[in-house]
């Protein structure tokens, strides 16, 4: 099984919109997949950080969910290290929805974020 967690506007299923920005999303969808890619089951927490983004809240609310991988959009640049040391795997790709971060992760579509955003403006996506 396939743990992936995908930062989010509101809950509402794999029609959730993806967040442009991880420590910011006020939610977290958490999708686990079978072996063959299935969807088992996709729930939704709250970012509970100040602000949103509140000194590594996110990051520390996320890990212990025990993720296999990320789909962001954008992610700063202690995020995509603390998850990067723990040998979470982060993706970015073109995706709109939960549905969309799903298939292109099972089809192999979204690509390593290997760069983070260092200020608001790095991304057009950032902000």
């Amino acid at each position: 099984m396939v743990k992936l967690v995908i930062p989010i506007e509101r809950f509402e299923g794999e029609m959730s919109t993806v967040f442009p920005h991880f420590g910011r999303a006020p939610h977290f969808a958490v999708a686990e997949l079978t072996e063959d890619g299935s969807v088992k089951s996709i729930t939704s927490i709250d970012n509970v950080g100040d602000h949103f983004g509140g000194h590594g809240a996110a990051e520390a609310l996320v890990s212990k969910l025990e993720p296999d991988a990320l789909v962001v959009k954008g992610m700063g640049p202690r995020g995509l290290e603390a998850f990067q040391s723990r040998g979470v795997a982060v993706y970015t790709g073109d995706v709109n929805t939960i549905g969309e971060a799903i298939t292109a992760y099972t089809t192999g579509r979204l690509v390593a974020l290997t760069e983070a955003c260092r200020e608001a403006r790095h991304h057009p996506e950032c902000r």
